[in-house]
Parts: structure tokens; C-alpha cells; sequence
């Protein structure tokens, strides 16, 4: 038997006997030790990100980390997240995007959506934004399971995950959520607030925003559902061989890519073989791939973005087919129309609008479905939600992409700065050019002060001089491309009568417009196209019949004052149903005459858009500006000129104008 104590050290020097390459004994346990850290080998620190910072920062960590295999095998759930700021104009896009994710048909009867919170089913939403009033910021989620359908209350899975969350990150959170079912995967809008439980700023790691609610949702999931099985997966990754849209399959071929562009299409397992060269072979059908010989094949480049492109382009057709379907209009699918601001080809659309949705909920971004007048339905992404004026189904509207070009106003500011070493003024304008007036150039400062704030592309010295630098065009093209980004389209509303009620409405409608006009918009004989060609023929009889137009060898005459008359008949008429709502008298304003009063509010009539403006004893009708809509129930000036009016806000001399 052995004594536990018996021990004969021998001394000598560590050596590494044994060790394959004869590394040292001490760079092993640094190495082991770095390890363990979480290091990547060796001893040199990682680039910091900033991706750790905040809450939920190690947890985030870990998840990211796990074992790929039980990772592989979980429920799929997609999160898209967004942090938005809520300075400035933010609550008011806060309120909005709460009125949005509560819209109409979005639950499973197409109802409105309801909110609810952790403990609530009906929560309150003006109670939360007022709760958030002073945030500095709110986080916007949208989870959405692949198995989402399979419950039949997204609610419980919310609040769990949401725990979970006030787990992870040490604090109770005070959130909003709203389930969606109106698309083909359920999906829940959570909002939180950008407090923590102590009211101070709370701040979310990064890696838990990208990965760890992600594996959180997952791990809830695949606890009420079990782990995918592997006929479930190998079903998936079938159907992903057919799709044209970036799959798994094709990040894997890109990934086994080599710097030539060539991919092996034979894998060491038998069943993922038979993929990759199924995918390979629809990509050769999309021409998007080539078989050089058998076995290995040349990825097109650019492979990646083009699979995206053709994804998104997919979902839009999708779109289309869905809301032209439920409107019960029938095109074919071969005129589908996706219009492109940046292409310098695109032209203006002119149609019916069939629908506007929201093509990314989070970001708030809108789309049109236009009927146009040239048989095509057109697809329009018209930006940020409150860009546009609100367009019903119905209104007859022009779709125009914006332009980024420089402004007559920059090409002058350009022109005097480069005659005055690089300033602007208004006094040097006027001596550059002595037949333009200071209200005019007073135009060309408000342009530079909204170039100023937006991007600082200009500066202003104390005393009112402008700094233009030399490629100050230049500069105005990039602040017109980040105002393109978040509205690359101009919506012009031309009536908001259908073509039904035109054909029979006493004013000047947009068919009226039409048939006088010496360039009028090219409509085919198909689609909307046919169906103004046929309104535009019954209108013409209703003229004919109230003395604004004759037949004269085979041919309409329509008199010299038709639109005027129209006009006059419409006001009229709408202005004496005013008159007796306001218990006020109508007057009407000529050309040259002044305007001054209250701006009450706009009227939308068949010959356009009036604003109402008030004072004491009467008020009068004048063209809309859509400028004005931040100005209703303020003093107002102006003159008429023409069909239009050059506008003062307020009552004080020097106010603000709008010309």
C-alpha cells in the first residue's frame, strides 16, 4: 500500500516534452486562458465596438455564442428592431406609427388591432405616449415566428418573451404590443419605452438586440412547438431549391466561393449535394449561373444583390396581385409596373389610386398601388408616412419622381456668391441683379436656412452674410438626395372624385381639365386607360346638354369660358352652403385684390382645393397651398394674383411670407 504523503519532487526546468511543435509550456496557458475569455487565440484585444454596451450585454453575448447544432435545430422566429428618437418632431411620429399599427384589417375578422400590456388586454395608448412624454428615445420590435400561425393568441408568447426580457436585462419594462394577421406570417408590433424602472435612459446592448431577444423568442417557441425535426428542415430547405429570392442555399454557395467566382457543386453530405445542385441549376434558368464543366460552375457577380432585388420585387408583385384582387380589378400580370424615382427614364404616373399600404411597418414606409391612364397598375414607394397627404382609394392623382437637380434659386446663389469671393446676401443679390426684388431674394435665404439645418452644407456669419463654397451645387444635390430618401415621389391630388361622380358634378373637374387641355395625358384603350375614355365621352354629353359645348362637324366645341364658369357655378354653390353653416356672407375675391383674415381650414372641391379664411362679418374661398396646413387657425394676408395667392403668415410687419 501507498502512503497518501509519500512524494519525491524533482526539480528541473519545465520543459515541453512531447508537445507537437514544440511549443512552450507558458504560451500554452495563455493560450488556454485567453480561450476561456472568450478570445479567439493569442493575446491580442479585439477591435472595440461598442456592441456590449448597456443592458443585457453578457447574455446577449452568450446566446450568440451557443451551441450552433441546438441553435440549428430551434424554431425560427425573424425580429427587426428600431430605435427612434423622440426629440424634436418624434412624438408626433410616435403617435402616428401608434395610429398606424392599430389601423383597420389587421386582425384575423379585419378589425382594427388592438393594444394590450402586460397586464392589460385594452391598454391605453394616449396614456403610453404621454407616460413617454420626455424619453429620449422609444424601441420599436416586430417578432414574427415561423410558426406564428400555429397559435391562436399571439399574446401569451408576447408577455412571456417580454419577461424574459425584464429578466435578461435587470429591469421592468413598460411596453405596448398590437398582433397583426394580415399578412401571410402573424406578427406583434411591440413598443417600449425608452425608460428604465428608476426613470433613467435605458440602454440595450447591441448584441442583445441582434441576437439575444432573437434566441429568447426562439428558445419559447420551440419549448411550445419541440425542436424541428429533420423532416421539417429538409422539407424547408427543399422549397428554398424553386424560390427566386436570396435562400441558405445561396449563402452557402456564395460563402464556398472562390476569388474567381467558381463553387463546387459536390458536398460531402449526399442530401445537401443534391441542393446545391438544385439551386445551381435554377440559377442557370434565372442566368444568374454557368456550368463550366461538370461539377463546378461560375456564380454571377453581384449574385447576392441581385437575389435581394428579385425578393423584393416578388413581395411587390404579391402586393399588387392581393390589393388589385380585393378591389375586384382585373390586369394582367404582365403590366404590373414597379416605378423607379432614381431611373433618369421614369415618367411621371397619372391614375386611379387602388390602394396605399405600408411597406415597412417599422420604418414607417408607404406605398401607392396606381391605376394608370396607360392600362398599367404601378407600384410607388412614397416614403415616410407623413410626407404624403392622405390619398383615399379613388382620387385621381400624378405620381412625379423628385427631382435631386440643383433649383433655379441655387443656380443664383452660385451665380452672386461666385461674383462676391463666396458670399451671399441679400444686398448683394439685389446688386448682382437689379430687377429682382427683396421679396425675392428673401426665397433665396429661406433655401440656404433649410440647407443650413439640414446637413450644414452652408455656414452663416453673425451678421448675416452666407459662406457658399465653391461646389455648393454639388452640396445641394446631396441635400436634395437625403429629402428624396425619405419621399422620392410627389403626390399631386387631382380630384378627389371617382370618374363616376365627375361625369355629372357642376365644377370644374379633372375630365374637364382633360378634354380642354392641348397636351392632354396619352391613355390606352385598356385598363383605366378605356375607362377615362368612356367617362370622358358621357361628360361630353353632359356639357353638350348644359350649354358649355356643341357638336360642329364631327367634332366637340367647347366654350372659351368653360373651366371659369364651372368654377364660378361650384363656388357658388358650395359657398352659400358655408354661409348658412357659419351664419357669415360669402364675398368673393377677384384678381389683385387682398386677403386677410383667420385661416380656418380647406375645402376640398371638384375644381380643387380652397382654404377658408374668416374675419368678423364674412369669409371667402382662395386656392389651397399645401403650406398652409401648419398655419390653420392663424392670422393670414396676401393677394390674389391670378389663379393663385401670395401668402403672409400673421398680422406682424416683417412675419413670414409664402410667395
Amino acid at each position: 500500500m501507498f502512503d497518501d504523503d509519500d512524494f519525491k519532487p524533482k526539480p528541473g526546468k519545465i520543459r515541453s516534452r512531447g508537445s507537437k511543435g514544440g511549443r512552450k509550456f507558458l504560451y500554452q496557458v495563455l493560450a488556454a486562458s485567453n480561450l476561456a475569455r472568450g478570445g479567439a487565440g493569442g493575446t491580442r484585444k479585439s477591435r472595440f465596438t461598442g456592441s456590449r454596451i448597456g443592458r443585457g450585454a453578457g447574455v446577449g453575448h452568450v446566446l450568440a455564442n451557443r451551441d450552433r447544432y441546438a441553435a440549428f435545430r430551434q424554431r425560427r422566429v425573424i425580429i427587426k428592431s428600431r430605435i427612434v428618437k423622440l426629440a424634436g418632431k418624434g412624438m408626433d411620429g410616435a403617435r402616428a406609427h401608434l395610429r398606424y399599427i392599430q389601423r383597420d384589417g389587421v386582425t384575423r375578422e379585419g378589425d382594427p388591432g388592438e393594444l394590450y400590456s402586460a397586464e392589460q388586454d385594452r391598454a391605453d395608448g394616449k396614456a403610453f405616449l404621454e407616460r413617454s412624454e420626455g424619453d429620449r428615445h422609444q424601441f420599436r420590435f416586430i417578432v414574427s415566428a415561423e410558426d406564428g400561425a400555429e397559435y391562436g393568441d399571439l399574446r401569451p408568447l408576447t408577455r412571456r418573451l417580454m419577461t424574459r426580457m425584464e429578466e435578461d436585462l435587470g429591469t421592468k419594462l413598460d411596453w405596448m404590443a398590437v398582433d397583426h394577421y394580415n399578412t401571410g406570417h402573424p406578427h406583434t408590433h411591440i413598443l417600449v419605452r425608452g425608460r428604465d424602472e428608476r426613470g433613467k435612459d435605458l440602454i440595450i446592448a447591441r448584441d442583445y438586440i441582434t441576437t439575444g431577444m432573437r434566441e429568447r423568442a426562439a428558445e419559447i417557441v420551440s419549448l411550445d412547438f419541440g425542436p424541428r425535426s429533420n423532416f421539417e428542415i429538409e422539407g424547408r430547405l427543399r422549397r428554398e431549391v424553386e424560390q427566386e429570392r436570396l435562400t441558405s442555399i445561396d449563402r452557402r454557395l456564395i460563402r464556398d466561393m472562390d476569388k474567381a467566382g467558381f463553387v463546387a457543386a459536390t458536398d460531402r453530405d449526399a442530401f445537401q449535394q443534391s441542393l446545391r445542385v438544385g439551386r445551381l441549376q435554377k440559377l442557370k434558368r434565372l442566368g444568374l449561373a454557368e456550368e463550366l464543366r461538370p461539377g463546378q460552375w461560375r456564380l454571377e457577380e453581384g449574385l447576392e444583390d441581385m437575389l435581394r432585388r428579385m425578393g423584393e420585387r416578388g413581395d411587390i408583385i404579391k402586393t399588387m396581385h392581393r390589393e388589385m384582387a380585393w378591389k375586384n380589378i382585373a390586369r394582367s400580370l404582365a403590366d404590373y409596373a414597379i416605378l423607379d424615382p432614381a431611373s433618369a427614364n421614369t415618367k411621371p404616373v397619372i391614375g386611379r389610386v387602388v390602394a396605399r399600404g405600408l411597406s415597412d411597418e417599422l420604418k414607417d414606409r408607404h406605398y401607392l398601388i396606381v391605376d394608370g391612364v396607360d392600362g398599367r397598375p404601378h407600384y410607388v414607394d412614397i416614403g415616410r408616412g407623413e410626407a404624403t397627404e392622405p390619398t383615399p382609394n379613388g382620387n385621381i392623382v400624378r405620381v412625379t419622381p423628385k427631382s435631386i437637380e440643383p433649383r433655379r434659386v441655387d443656380r443664383t446663389v452660385a451665380e452672386v456668391a461666385a461674383a462676391n469671393d463666396g458670399r451671399y446676401t441679400i444686398d448683394l443679390h439685389l446688386e448682382h441683379d437689379p430687377r429682382a426684388t427683396e421679396e425675392y431674394a428673401e426665397t433665396h435665404v429661406r433655401r440656404l436656412e433649410a440647407i443650413r439645418r439640414a446637413t450644414g452644407g452652408v455656414a452663416r456669419e453673425p451678421d448675416g452674410t452666407w459662406i457658399i463654397e465653391p461646389d455648393h451645387l454639388d452640396r445641394v444635390v446631396e441635400y436634395e438626395r437625403s429629402l428624396a430618401r425619405a419621399a422620392p415621389v410627389i403626390v399631386e391630388k387631382l380630384s378627389y372624385l371617382t370618374l363616376d361622380q365627375q361625369i355629372g358634378t357642376d365644377g370644374a373637374t379633372w375630365l374637364d381639365r382633360e378634354l380642354v387641355s392641348d397636351h392632354p395625358e396619352a391613355s390606352r384603350d385598356s385598363g383605366f386607360g378605356r375607362e377615362v375614355r368612356e367617362a370622358q365621352a358621357r361628360r361630353r354629353q353632359w356639357l353638350i346638354a348644359e350649354g358649355l359645348a356643341h357638336e360642329e362637324q364631327d367634332r366637340i366645341v367647347y366654350r372659351a369660358n368653360m373651366l371659369a364658369t364651372l368654377r364660378r357655378r361650384e363656388l357658388a354653390r358650395v359657398a352659400g352652403q358655408l354661409s348658412n353653416q357659419l351664419g357669415l356672407a360669402y364675398v368673393e375675391t377677384r384678381s389683385g385684390e387682398p386677403v386677410e383674415g383667420t385661416l380656418r381650414r380647406s375645402v376640398e372641391l371638384a375644381s380643387g382645393k380652397y382654404a377658408l379664411v374668416e374675419n368678423s362679418r364674412e369669409f371667402t374661398l382662395v386656392p389651397w397651398r399645401p403650406v398652409l396646413e401648419r398655419h390653420i387657425g392663424k392670422q393670414v394676408s396676401g393677394v390674389m394674383r391670378g389663379d393663385g395667392i401670395s401668402w403672409t403668415i400673421g398680422r406682424q410687419r416683417g412675419g413670414p411670407s409664402i410667395s
